[in-house]
């Protein structure tokens, strides 16, 4: 039988990884569309996958409470994605994306502490390496002074999708599809309202559906893997290697778009190979 911490390192690794894939072909989509219909539309094609995987494997339908639980973590997560939006369009991605990706760490991890108490001391180092590795990988450089709006609106998506992790990771064991599937309930139902009230309700051209359609099965299945590894193993531990999504980001524009990373993003990959290794020890 599988040890369920390496059960829950492999997910959570996996879920990074799909993430990071998702945001490298939602990226693609977002060029020529709107940030918040790309979203909608992906959510859409996710939310599709979702329900009929759930029918396939005749996944029993859970409590309220587990319902509930995915419901908070579809608005958590898509408040989340507006304020990383917002604070990409509105200040520096240079100083957005690492502090939000820091914070979306920490708040599990806090989380965990209280209530399950401090994991090994090896893995707890390896979550300081995790949380640097993210900051390295995700920074572009800046010598300029962190203003205000922008360290705001970075902590409020990293919250989010904290709290996202939070949310996905208390429900009911056995339960993965169908709270997921009450998660983009809620996501889209407030980007709909989102998108009506801004009357952004713009349809991508053609060259952009394969990535919109890419985005969302990806993204179904960070989500899927995510909630695989939390239910697997501990949450501080899926969440800090599902945190770690902007390397596969990164590393598929080197590798696809040939844009050569930096010194200091050669750094955070390497950090972050060695968080791997100190988290499995």
């Amino acid at each position: 039988m599988i040890n369920p911490e390496v059960l829950a390192i492999t997910y959570g690794l996996s879920s990074a990884i799909t993430w990071g894939a998702a945001d490298f072909s939602g990226g693609f989509a977002t060029k020529r569309s709107s940030v918040f219909m790309v979203i909608l539309l992906s959510q859409l094609i996710g939310i599709t996958l979702l329900i009929a995987l759930a029918i396939s494997f005749t996944e029993k339908l859970p409590h309220l409470h587990t319902m509930m639980m995915g419901g908070f973590a579809g608005i958590s997560g898509t408040l989340g994605l507006i304020a990383l939006y917002r604070g990409l369009a509105q200040g520096r991605m240079g100083i957005v994306a690492p502090v939000s990706a820091v914070v979306t760490a920490i708040i599990p991890i806090l989380f965990v502490f209280f209530t399950q108490g401090l994991p090994k001391v090896s893995q707890l180092s390896g979550f300081g390496v995790a949380i640097f590795s993210v900051w390295f990988i995700s920074h572009t450089g800046s010598g300029s002074k962190i203003r205000a709006y922008e360290l705001y609106l970075a902590a409020a998506a990293g919250i989010g999708f904290g709290l996202f992790f939070i949310f996905i990771g208390s429900v009911s064991s056995g339960a993965i599809l169908w709270p997921l599937v009450v998660a983009r309930c809620a996501s889209l139902s407030l980007l709909s309202v989102i998108v009506f009230v801004r009357r952004q309700a713009d349809i991508p051209g053609r060259g952009q559906l394969p990535f919109i359609v890419l985005t969302g099965i990806l993204d179904a299945g960070g989500n899927t893997f995510f909630a695989l590894a939390a239910q697997a193993g501990r949450l501080d531990i899926s969440a800090v290697l599902a945190s770690l999504y902007p390397a596969a980001t990164i590393l598929l524009a080197g590798f696809i778009l040939k844009e050569r990373l930096s010194r200091q993003q050669w750094v955070g990959v390497t950090g972050a190979l060695l968080a791997l290794v100190l988290i499995a020890s």
